[in-house]
């Protein structure tokens, strides 16, 4: 026992097995041959279907049946993997060309699975029957089978180009392959002038073959992918639906869809589209309809009144399946080894399968019409002689001494000898022979032509071009696909996405932020927005939901919300914190918020920090093309922290800027001294600050502003207008209050309430 022990690493016994195992599943089951354009299970089903007569001219058969024949005789797997390869090669928005024709339900676009084999019944197609015509000739080689009961072909005769016409797909142990599908009519042309022209180029072929031809029809953009798909045999192209605007009734539209995507399930993209309706993210859509039927595809997005059906379809397509993108990966066994093809090997390969082919049953039809010309020959020669033959044979013991008699008296064969003894008895007072002499001549001008093609590479080439063109007559359809040179860039106007509605949104310190209806707000008969205890309204603004929120905080970051992406709730409810929003820390507080309808408007930021830094940031410079993530408004080192943010517009060049600090310094100098400068940026020094203390405020004032300084006592100060005198930036500024009192914040009054605050609720504003 201890004999039959082999000792073998792990890693060459995995290696070993592994790479049988790869090997069969890579040319046994996944890929398709670059001659046939099948896999196995696909071959194995056709041929059995063929053996046992179930063919398009005949009537159907059980699907159980079939399924049962190829599993019993030469495919020894699951029966549902045989049923499914079955039902794939019999639907018609799957192949371009089917090549099962199955009665019953066979599945549909939507993704239903078709019935139980037990249920349907199928037969081949009159189009697969080329793929099979003439294979009892010896055209191609067959091998045993799993038990060597039988023989089965390792590749079928194809006497049309499948590989190119229904396309094929399949993953397998390192391989994959994507090879779309064209049409019949350009693929016959394009193999007709190759082998023509032998030395043709691929822009050759390029005149015959437009491009992929899909069963689903819709469009292709990309031409330039199309042609690096077929030079290298990799490329990537875009898949567009066939869509159209309508007018309906009430100065509304739809969009219409009569073709999608190929391998695009259509009940999953209407859902989508649905969704996107519910989850208000495409607002102008009012319903989504599946109006498909029996005839056509059909699906119908009806859009609300004043709604852009332009920018809606822009959206859908970008959004949805509508519009996809198709990965073209033409990988096929050739020389019994996966290749990656380009066009031209794939036609190359074909082409020589068929010289094959047809070189084959050329020699099987010679060698057939000189044993019947052999055997005409012996016929003729019998008929002169027919009463001694009558009398040698009814002489003779058995059929073995006939033959043998014929064979010493006349010198006949023994293919000769056979057929005159087995000629029944009325053949022997009727053989004509004027009709023996004619066969015997047609078989004569038939030989020579058999021998001809067997000569000429010409002749040869003539012969597969006429089979082509035949069925290139019998079977033509036209294109579906419709080919675009370019591929369309998608730009979405979003605001045109966008249903206008005015709203209230509210703005905490601690983060939370919600929009409301405004018929909700004022069903809550309810000023303020519910809060948490502690919180602080920092902004509360009647706008709409074209416009957006610009939020400040204390870290020195801020961030961009368009309000029609806030999550609508109650304003009775606390609302949403921005953390689930973006990626903002749940401790860093609001400073500030505003409503900003454009970013082209002569605004710009005053940030100033607790340790006396400042700085000026223009409005336009804070727009952004992501709203996912906080962003650096001002760069921020240590332990400082941004205070306030005051805003102005560029245009005031009075402008001044008055700092207070915690001690109740004072300083004022003008807004121009500060130099804009961008987000990024950590600004400029503005006050010189004592080692304990810092700035609590820094305020937008005007000579004639009043303003008031916020104790910390909770009492107001109102400074003089020539307590301050105008100075210099990042000086150390004069003392406002007495030693024992700090202050708190600081506010203006002026003409127009430049910076408004009652307290230290925030600002409001719409930029």
């Amino acid at each position: 026992m201890s004999e039959n022990i082999q000792k073998m690493r792990l890693e060459d016994i995995m290696g070993e097995r592994f790479g049988r195992y790869s090997k069969y599943i890579i040319q046994e089951r996944a890929l398709p041959d670059a001659r046939d354009g099948l896999k196995p299970v696909q071959r194995r089903i056709l041929y059995t279907m063929y053996k046992d007569g179930n063919t398009f001219e005949k009537a159907y058969r059980k699907s159980a049946k079939t399924v049962g024949n190829v599993m019993g005789n030469l495919h020894p797997h699951g029966d549902s993997s045989i049923y499914e390869a079955m039902v794939r090669m019999s639907q018609d928005f799957k192949l371009k060309e089917r090549l099962i024709d199955m009665h019953g339900n066979n599945g549909s676009i939507d993704g239903d699975p078709a019935a139980s084999m037990r249920y349907t019944e199928a037969r081949l197609s009159e189009l697969a029957s080329q793929l099979l015509k003439d294979i009892d000739k010896d055209l191609v080689e067959h091998i045993p089978n799993f038990d060597d009961t039988i023989k089965e072909p390792t590749v079928l005769p194809a006497f049309f180009p499948n590989l190119l016409i229904n396309g094929a797909t399949g993953i397998s142990a390192g391989y994959a392959t994507d090879i779309p599908p064209h049409n019949l009519e350009e693929v016959i042309d394009a193999v007709i002038y190759a082998m023509n022209h032998p030395k043709y180029k691929l822009s050759h072929l390029l005149t015959h073959i437009k491009g992929p031809d899909f069963p689903t029809g819709a469009i292709i953009q990309g031409k330039a992918e199309i042609e690096k798909a077929y030079r290298t045999g990799k490329g990537r192209i875009i898949i567009r639906s066939k869509t159209a605007i309508e007018a309906i009734n009430g100065g509304r539209q739809q969009i219409v869809v009569t073709e999608i995507p190929y391998e695009v399930n259509k009940a999953n993209l209407v859902k989508k589209i649905d969704e996107l309706r519910i989850d208000k993210k495409a607002p102008g859509i009012a319903e989504v309809r599946d109006e498909t039927d029996r005839n056509e595809l059909r699906i119908v997005i009806e859009l609300k009144k004043d709604t852009h059906a332009e920018t809606v379809l822009k959206y859908l397509l970008k959004t949805t399946d509508l519009q996809v993108s198709y990965s073209i990966n033409m990988v096929a066994i050739h020389n019994k080894r996966p290749v990656l093809m380009s066009l031209p090997m794939l036609v190359e390969a074909y082409i020589s399968h068929q010289k094959n082919v047809v070189t084959n049953r050329t020699n099987f039809d010679l060698r057939r019409a000189k044993k019947r010309q052999h055997i005409v020959a012996g016929l003729i020669r019998m008929v002169s002689v027919i009463d001694e033959v009558v009398e040698i044979i009814r002489a003779s013991q058995d059929k073995a001494d006939s033959k043998k008699n014929l064979m010493a008296k006349f010198d006949f064969t023994e293919e000769q000898v056979e057929a005159i003894v087995t000629l029944q008895l009325y053949r022997l007072s009727n053989t004509d022979i004027t009709a023996l002499q004619a066969e015997d001549a047609q078989l004569t001008t038939l030989i020579a032509q058999l021998m001809k093609i067997l000569g000429s590479e010409k002749l040869l080439i003539d012969q597969i071009e006429r089979e082509l063109k035949a069925i290139k007559k019998q079977f033509t359809t036209a294109r579906q696909t419709i080919i675009q040179d370019q591929i369309e860039e998608i730009k979405i106007d979003d605001a045109a996405l966008i249903q206008k509605e005015d709203v209230m949104i509210a703005v905490t310190r601690d983060g939370y932020v919600k929009r409301t209806s405004l018929r909700s707000y004022v069903a809550s008969k309810v000023s303020d927005p519910m809060m948490k205890e502690g919180d602080v309204l920092i902004g509360k603004f009647q706008s709409n939901t074209l416009n957006k929120v610009l939020a400040f905080t204390q870290s020195g970051h801020y961030v961009l919300l368009p309000i029609h992406k806030l999550p609508d709730i109650k304003w009775k409810d606390i609302g949403a914190h921005l953390s689930s929003l973006l990626n903002l820390d749940s401790s860093d507080k609001i400073l500030a918020a505003f409503i900003v309808d454009s970013f082209q408007s002569d605004h710009e930021f005053l940030l100033a920090t607790a340790n006396g830094m400042i700085k000026r940031t223009s409005l336009a410079d804070f727009e952004a093309a992501r709203f996912t993530k906080k962003m650096t408004a001002m760069a921020v080192t240590g332990d400082d922290v941004v205070v306030n943010v005051e805003k102005s517009e560029v245009s005031y060049k009075d402008d001044q800027v008055l700092m207070i600090t915690e001690k109740g310094v004072g300083l004022k100098y003008l807004k121009a001294d500060i130099t804009p400068s961008g987000t990024k940026t950590k600004g400029v020094k503005a006050i010189t600050l004592d080692v304990d203390d810092q700035v609590v405020k820094a305020v937008l004032c005007r000579p004639k502003d009043e303003v008031h300084l916020l104790m910390d006592n909770g009492k107001i100060k109102k400074l003089k207008k020539n307590s301050l005198d105008l100075s210099k930036r990042a000086k150390q500024g004069t003392l406002l209050l007495p030693t024992t009192r700090r202050a708190v914040t600081a506010y203006v009054l002026g003409d127009d309430d430049l910076g408004i605050e009652a307290d230290q609720s925030g600002q409001t504003g719409l930029l």
